[in-house]
């Protein structure tokens, strides 16, 4: 879609006009001063209820949120502009100066101030020349600003800072983590726009000089025997894109997409005997922190939230046809707005595309030889966003029987620490010479607005037990499914067991199914850890939604974000934890299941220049939904490009036909 086309329904994104005239708006009516700037600027999205009565002829406001920063003061607002009538209906100032604070997410205007801050302190210049850096060298050094955690240090307090590490470069495009500045960490107020602490640890670390490239230029010797593998629709793909709209193979839904959360998926349902039957309101992503496991000056404090204090849609990449994503790709160009509220492109933001799935059923009758197999093809929608050194790729698949998954890709450049020649790395793993990487972890939350057949939704627990020896269980091998219903959210909070097989539904008792129960979809949680961190640590109050898998809420507006609204230098206490501490009713309610998934990383040498991508997520499975397996009616078609690599002739020989025997 182009981002230059104006919206035809309520949850299309702002416009860039749209965009313009409600940062015009702002302006003109607050007299804005010169040194505001806008964070954050997306649609303010209307919910079930109001969308209900739209669709029922009622009239709908078009509103825009914006966050704005004056950097010269910290002062901070949230608005919202009702663009149909061109007003300023709210215009709240943010308490950040108040415990428990939080500031809006950093901004890329403020990363290309705070080189030229930390190179112009002296105590910088001199703790790192401390550590073999030369006047010559400096200009190379790259900085690094880092959101900075929060532990009670009055220069924090209200404040908006962030702290700076340091890596030695000789040229400009040298991998700069593998040469970490060990030891050195300036804190830099943005809106004093000064150096306020600097750490200079005791123990100098020289800093390690092995180069670790990873241009093309750095591997000129490239492999040889790796043939084209192409993926050929020669009729096109199966889906259709109207505006933001899309159909496929009996699923439609909407695409979103904000500066905090990057892609949402909007009133996502699939067709079943003959109507739209929906599953989920609204998907997206709405966190992910990384804390690290290193108690040393340079790495105790990192524990990035990625989403709240930086915008995973803000840091969108442009993706490149035939590279990120293979075969035949509609791409969506997103309308956004840069940090001083001008619109800008997001050129082929989100990508589009199917893909061969394997086997998706399949039997074969020896008895009449009846052979049937029926290959999956799921749709896959994805953007990847790339946060200093890490880079984070999500991509939500939809399948051809009901299924729905979400997985995390995660790539780029780990962290890095200095290591002393004859020393070991205490707090991690060694990846070359004098080089470690401190172990860390990743956790994502997604925020799944659930809608299943419309109406209230409820939301049970489920894990497999053995039944004792006794009458009816003579052999012993009876076992039960245990079913918890959560019926208040502090019901909710949950840990997964894989030895139990826990799982949970998301049901509709409002409906029967074709057996005379509720239909659903099941929550099918991947091995993933939980935050490690102990209870009292700074980290594991502000990231509470990690300790917990799985949490329910009663729907509300206010509550968007797994880690709550501003994350950036907060104490910490908001987000889930504090709004399932309501324990309002769940039970035949409007909800919202949340899902705290990720990885634990412990470094090794295979991870470095580059980390091959590790995978995090989780899976939704018709669970009662449908009477029957819907993936029935594919037709068996063999695909016409394979061939058999022991026929004769370029390529082998190709196989039409069906896959089928009668």
């Amino acid at each position: 879609m182009d981002a230059t086309v104006k919206h035809t329904y309520p949850l299309d994104l702002l416009s860039l006009e749209e965009i313009a005239t409600a940062v015009s708006i702002l302006k003109t009516d607050k007299s804005l001063a010169d040194t505001v700037r806008f964070p954050i600027i997306r649609l303010e999205e209307p919910d079930k209820a109001a969308l209900a009565a739209f669709r029922e002829g009622a009239p709908l406001p078009r509103r825009a949120f914006i966050l704005s920063l004056d950097i010269s003061t910290g002062e901070t607002h949230e608005s919202i502009i009702d663009l149909s009538s061109g007003t300023v209906t709210e215009h709240v100032r943010l308490p950040l100066e108040t415990t428990p604070y939080g500031q809006p997410p950093v901004m890329l205007c403020e990363f290309e101030t705070v080189e030229g801050i930390v190179k112009a302190d002296p105590r910088w210049i001199a703790a790192v020349k401390k550590r073999g850096i030369t006047d010559e060298d400096i200009p190379l050094v790259q900085i690094d600003p880092f959101s900075s955690g929060y532990f009670g240090h009055e220069f924090e307090k209200g404040q908006r800072i962030v702290r700076a590490v340091s890596y030695w470069r000789e040229d400009i495009r040298d991998n700069g983590y593998a040469h970490p500045i060990e030891g050195v960490v300036a804190v830099v107020d943005l809106v004093k726009q000064a150096v306020v602490d600097l750490v200079d640890d005791e123990k100098v670390i020289p800093v390690p000089r092995k180069k670790r490239n990873y241009g093309q230029e750095a591997f000129p010797e490239t492999r040889k025997d790796i043939k084209p593998l192409d993926i050929v629709q020669p009729e096109g793909p199966s889906f259709k894109v109207d505006g933001w709209k899309v159909e496929w193979q009996n699923w439609s839904f909407r695409v979103g997409f904000t500066p905090r959360e990057g892609l949402v998926l909007h009133e996502l349902g699939i067709k079943d005997g003959g109507k739209v039957r929906p599953v989920i309101f609204r998907a997206s992503v709405t966190e992910m922190v990384v804390p690290y496991a290193d108690p040393t000056a340079n790495h105790y404090w990192k524990s990035a939230f990625d989403a709240g204090e930086y915008g995973l849609g803000r840091l969108a990449n442009c993706l490149e046809l035939g590279c990120d994503c293979l075969g035949h790709i509609h791409y969506f160009d997103v309308p956004s707005a840069d940090d001083f509220g001008q619109p800008m492109v997001m050129k082929n933001a989100i990508c589009m595309h199917e893909e061969d799935y394997g086997i998706l059923w399949k039997h074969y009758e020896f008895r009449n030889g009846i052979f049937e197999v029926r290959r999956s093809r799921r749709l896959v929608i994805s953007f990847f966003a790339t946060v200093g050194n890490y880079d984070y790729g999500f991509y939500w698949y939809l399948y051809q029987d009901g299924t729905i998954q979400l997985e995390a890709k995660l790539t780029g450049i780990i962290q890095t620490a200095a290591v002393a020649s004859g020393e070991t790395y205490e707090w991690g793993g060694m990846v070359d010479d004098n080089l470690g990487g401190p172990t860390h972890q990743h956790f994502f939350n997604a925020r799944l607005h659930m809608d299943v057949d419309g109406g209230g939704n409820t939301v049970s627990e489920h894990e497999f037990v053995p039944r004792p020896w006794g009458e009816n269980n003579p052999y012993g091998n009876v076992f039960d499914t245990r079913t918890r219903m959560l019926k208040r959210e502090l019901d909710s909070p949950a840990i997964a067991n894989g030895e139990t097989g826990r799982y949970w539904k998301v049901q509709n008792p409002n409906v029967k199914n074709s057996v005379g129960k509720a239909p659903g979809y099941k929550m099918v949680v991947m091995p993933s850890p939980l935050m490690l961190a102990q209870e009292g640590a700074t980290v594991a109050q502000r990231g509470g939604f990690a300790r917990k898998h799985i949490w329910v809420t009663a729907y509300d507006p206010k509550e968007k974000y797994a880690s709550g609204d501003y994350p950036n230098v907060h104490a910490g206490g908001d987000g889930l934890p504090k709004y399932v501490q309501q324990n309002r009713n769940i039970e035949n309610a409007d909800v919202v299941l949340w899902h705290s998934f990720g990885h634990t990383h412990v470094c090794k040498p295979e991870d470095f220049p580059i980390m091959p991508v590790e995978y995090a997520g989780f899976t939704l499975k018709p669970n009662g939904f449908f009477a029957s397996n819907v993936s029935m009616d594919l037709p068996a078609e063999k695909n016409a490009h394979s061939r058999d690599n022991r026929e004769p002739g370029e390529g082998g020989k190709s196989h039409g036909g069906s896959c089928c025997h009668a």
